[in-house]
């Protein structure tokens, strides 16, 4: 190999390892692949800018908006309206697979399940079902629906650009979709039978149910001849008397998370939390007095104030930032308790802790300012969530605008990237969203990855590296059975989803499957078509998908449970796909 395909190969190592380290954002990953590619002159300027155009990009950045314009309008407001309604608990789970798996189809995946998140776990703690049986299969689904149309998910308008740019003819808004609704189908029955049976049942049942009771939290300090004075938290059982919690007792300078064993002292002061009838009984009858600190809003000069958790959502502007870059208690009202990240609660100095995708936080604030927590961009709060929407009128608009650009498109009277510019046009000049709303939801993080790392597919095509892995894949697995070859690109392009994320993964996989179709001297689509259906379905790690990351704590999962699970469900769905993709697309053109 020459020295540009050592570089190249280099490059194409360390970029992985910093992918599974997580050390740095993917998209500073991507900027630095970029910035080597054109140091070294590997990539001339104009194709390392060309990710910035592709039309695969400004696609995705447009589907961006639109799904912004359908979601914020309250656009699946009605459909969560029959969600809340049921009851059963295996229902329930079919429901939310059977609804995640259409609309995954044509809004975002993961603004799908950030606005399903809070209404599950409402419904989760009426019927007393555990949020681990339903939100696990809710990422799934919505990654199921998400492969079965162009649209459904971005590493799909990736391939397709990529594809026409290695001069395949590309695939049509729902050439998918005959292939992508038998995994579904198949996907939902294995997590209805078998996949339910694997899930996780302890835990966070009772955690869901404790959080939708009680969620009023003040502070209140014990009076000189208070009925609580030297007697333990744990003897009290305050719980069962008034109907309260203490989350905190602060003694002077220290903060005691866990003070049930603490016997009580005059001027101690408990942080507690119940329904606001029964914080008010609690004062009087326990002899309390409101802390001066605490803020007074209403009756009794009790601060009303609401203990809620969120989830920051993954590529959002959110990630990589400490609260106090973000300004949190000045800008959103509100303050951070606690945040737990992947089972660890960290207490102490958060301000200076960079969140991250997944990460849920414990946060207090006004009743009155909860609202606006809840608009806030990349913050998904779970514990509560307003029904109304200012713009709800503009709902229908949303809709029709969004089944316009599909339908325009899946007709192939515009290509996609033109329908869906002109949607976004339409969507704000009838008002669907505010010009900062969309830039604030915008995930710019993949845009720009995408942009910077497609030059890295250029650079293996020009050095000749994607050639030469092409040939050490082909000596590995014998070189004359194109099915075998299938099977090469769909396991390795599993493996590396779960380990870099589906787009990087398509980035890489997508010259070598175009060359391992002409190195078997057949039509390369099938390869193709592998390569796709395996990126955009990664169950076996939290990490491997946005969705994924997202219900790794709100469902209290542990990372073994997405591999006992996830792993079968790859292994069936790479079966299926070895069996139909060469029916559905032929290895002979």
């Amino acid at each position: 190999m020459s020295w540009q395909a050592w570089t190249v190969a280099g490059l194409l190592a360390g970029a992985m390892a910093l992918f599974v380290s997580e050390k740095l954002r993917y998209d500073v990953i991507g900027l630095l692949v970029l910035g080597v590619l054109l140091a070294t002159r590997i990539v001339t300027p104009a194709e390392g800018l060309s990710g910035f155009s592709n039309e695969a990009t400004v696609a995705i950045a447009a589907m961006f908006a639109l799904n912004a314009g359908v979601v914020g309008t309250g656009g699946l407001d009605p459909v969560i309206g029959l969600l809340v309604r049921i009851k059963q608990p295996w229902m329930l789970m079919l429901a939310i697979m059977l609804l995640m798996a259409a609309l995954g189809m044509f809004i975002k995946n993961t603004a799908l399940v950030a606005t399903f998140l809070p209404v599950c776990l409402t419904v989760c703690a009426r019927t007393r079902t555990s949020p681990s049986r339903v939100l696990m299969p809710m990422s799934f689904a919505a990654q199921m629906g998400g492969v079965c149309t162009l649209i459904g998910t971005s590493s799909n308008l990736l391939t397709d650009s990529l594809a026409r740019q290695e001069g395949l003819h590309g695939f049509g808004v729902f050439e998918f979709t005959k292939l992508g609704a038998i995994l579904a189908v198949v996907g939902i029955a294995y997590m209805m039978t078998i996949g339910r049976w694997l899930l996780p049942t302890g835990g966070s049942a009772r955690a869901s149910e404790e959080a939708a009771q009680g969620k009023y939290v003040t502070e209140l300090r014990v009076k000189a001849g208070s009925s609580l004075l030297g007697k333990a938290l744990d003897e009290l059982h305050l719980g069962e008397k008034y109907g309260v919690s203490v989350l905190e007792l602060v003694r002077g300078e220290e903060r005691m998370w866990s003070p049930q064993s603490q016997r009580l002292a005059e001027d101690d002061v408990l942080i507690v939390r119940g329904d606001w009838d029964r914080l008010g009984q609690f004062q009087y009858a326990a002899g309390l007095a409101l802390q001066p600190g605490a803020r007074a809003t209403h009756w009794g000069g009790m601060a009303r104030r609401v203990l809620v958790r969120a989830i920051v959502a993954p590529n959002t502007h959110l990630v990589g930032r400490t609260l106090a870059e973000l300004d949190f208690r000045w800008t959103y009202q509100a303050m951070v308790l606690a945040i737990q990240r992947r089972g660890e609660v960290l207490r102490e100095n958060i301000k200076h802790v960079r969140l991250d995708g997944g990460d849920t936080l414990l946060i207090l604030v006004d009743e009155k300012d909860l609202h606006d927590l809840e608009r806030v961009p990349g913050l998904v709060v779970l514990d509560e969530r307003s029904e109304t929407h200012e713009s709800r009128r503009k709902a229908p608009i949303a809709i029709a605008i969004l089944v316009g650009v599909i339908t325009v498109s899946g007709l192939g009277l515009l290509p996609i990237v033109v329908a869906a510019l002109l949607g976004c046009v339409l969507m704000a000049l009838s008002g669907c969203f505010k010009y900062s709303n969309v830039y604030e939801v915008m995930d710019w993080k993949v845009i720009v990855l995408l942009g910077a790392v497609l030059p890295l597919g250029i650079a293996m095509q020009k050095t000749g590296l994607a050639q030469h892995m092409v040939d050490w894949g082909m000596a590995a697995v014998g070189g004359r059975d194109p099915l075998l070859a299938l099977l090469m690109v769909y396991v390795l392009t599993a493996i590396l989803t779960e380990l870099m994320g589906h787009n990087p993964s398509v980035v890489i996989m997508i010259p070598i499957s175009v060359s391992v179709g002409h190195a078997m001297h057949v039509d390369p689509t099938p390869f193709v078509v592998a390569t796709a259906f395996a990126a955009a379905t990664s169950f076996a790690t939290p990490v491997g998908y946005p969705t994924n990351t997202m219900v790794y704590n709100a469902g209290g999962y542990r990372f073994t449970d997405f591999l006992k699970i996830g792993i079968p469900m790859i292994a069936l769905f790479c079966a299926i796909s070895m069996a139909l993709i060469p029916r559905f697309w032929p290895f002979a053109p």
